[in-house]
């Protein structure tokens, strides 16, 4: 078994350092990849906040089946999931995948696959909160069509 490092929580963390961290792995790592989502504004300019909500236990568990699926179909030395909950203001990182592996065609794959699985299917739920109120967010057509490929 590979080594997951699967994270929910509250606190910010940083990007930079998280890759470094996940850089150094040992092993037959020939390429790292990382992504690193970011809480966008509204098109408005209105975002004040997005909350995120996740049950504990249950979202850790999902977030780490579908870590073990994504290393099942492709070389994956190691992989991370960092997933915030809570409140979050424009700019702030909300979400990391990192992957390595020998080359960079399967770490590649492999990041791909979790972030639409985690855009679509991670037991999740955002609401934003603007100057004109609190909505929850939809799941897009777009983010669901992207699990096709897969």
């Amino acid at each position: 078994m590979i080594p997951l490092d699967i994270r929910v929580q509250a606190d910010p963390f940083d990007y930079g350092q998280e890759c470094g961290r996940f850089a150094k792995q040992s092993g037959r790592i020939g390429a790292v990849v990382t992504f690193c989502g970011i809480v966008r504004d509204t098109e408005a300019g209105t975002l004040q906040r997005m909350e995120i909500e996740h049950y504990p236990g249950m979202t850790e568990r999902a977030l780490t089946q579908i870590a073990e699926q994504a290393a099942a179909r492709w070389d994956i030395q190691a992989c991370t999931i960092i997933h915030r909950h809570g409140p979050m203001a424009p700019g702030d990182a909300i979400m990391m995948v990192a992957t390595a592996s020998p080359h960079r065609a399967d770490a590649f794959a492999a990041a791909d696959f979790l972030m639409d699985y985690l855009k679509s299917r991670a037991p999740f739920w955002k609401k934003e909160i603007t100057d004109q109120g609190a909505e929850w967010v939809d799941a897009k057509d777009s983010d669901e069509a992207a699990l096709s490929r897969w």
